[in-house]
């Protein structure tokens, strides 16, 4: 039997169960929305003969009958699995308007209003939140602050990484588009102008010696780390979980990889931090 940790996620309609499950993606979680409480059982066999994994389940009930079934469901799997129940709410007000806003029918509006509608989930629900082992109120949460409290609450002392993707390119074929940060190193002496080096890459040990011989690399590589140890806690602290960096030179071929490779070597060892490299035009034909 796999070795499962399971959190249920449930609460009012519209408190912010999807932008939970997303939260719980981006600490690493395996995610099932949706699921229809009658299917839990197969659900979870399912999960058992996999590899041993954190699971996050979000019941989203919409009759008493479904309730039912989903406190039987939730009680069968506590007594194998380590599972909790993470119970969102919100105000009356937070709700209307963003039922209002989005123009989605409520699951429980038959006719009346829709403060009616989030009276009768409330009682419907209410035996789900006396069983919860963490209620979290959402009226006043940002989604950063609100994977804040999941990470605070479902992953103990292990703390939210962050995974930096350093990616190389040339700005000659255009910029990425989903960078956070974008450095320009092309006012470092560039290699291609060298008849030996141009047809190498920035990972090839002569360009890289040529490289370190510019005397404004020192200073430069000194100003961007150091820059990145300030941001990286600041960007973890918001609940970003992905930080893209860009470092881009004309054919992306030379010192953008050098420079990205170098970077890398340098938050190698980083325990809040896993990176990864990306060079997008080394392939490319000079």
């Amino acid at each position: 039997m796999g070795a499962l940790r399971i959190v249920f996620v449930t609460g009012l309609s519209g408190a912010g169960l999807s932008q939970a499950i997303k939260s719980f993606e981006d600490l690493g979680f395996y995610c099932i929305e949706h699921l229809p409480a009658v299917v839990l059982d197969s659900v979870i066999a399912a999960l058992e003969s996999s590899a041993p994994r954190d699971v996050a389940i979000a019941l989203d009930m919409r009759s008493g009958a479904e309730l039912g079934d989903a406190k039987r469901a939730i009680d069968a799997v506590a007594r194998s699995h380590d599972s909790r129940l993470l119970f969102l709410e919100a105000s009356d007000d937070l709700l209307v308007r963003r039922f209002s806003e989005t123009r989605r029918r409520h699951p429980f509006a038959s006719g009346g209003s829709i403060r009616e509608a989030i009276e009768a989930d409330r009682r419907m629900a209410a035996p789900l939140r006396e069983r919860a082992d963490v209620v979290i109120d959402t009226t006043n949460l940002t989604a950063g602050a609100l994977k804040q409290r999941i990470a605070a609450a479902f992953l103990g002392d292990r703390p939210i990484r962050l995974t930096m993707t350093v990616v190389s390119f040339g700005f000659k074929y255009g910029v990425p588009a989903d960078l956070d940060l974008l450095f320009d190193v092309r006012f470092l002496r560039n290699p291609n102008y060298d008849e030996a080096l141009a047809p190498l890459t920035g990972e090839d040990e002569a360009v890289a010696a040529f490289i370190e011989r510019d005397p404004s690399l020192t200073p430069f590589f000194a100003k961007v780390s150091d820059l990145l140890d300030f941001l990286v806690p600041r960007n973890q602290a918001e609940g970003k979980t992905q930080l893209s960096v860009g470092i881009g030179c004309t054919g992306g071929r030379h010192r953008s990889v050098y420079v990205a490779r170098r970077l890398m070597r340098h938050f190698a060892d980083d325990p809040r931090l896993d990176v990864a490299f990306e060079a997008r035009d080394l392939a490319r034909v000079a």
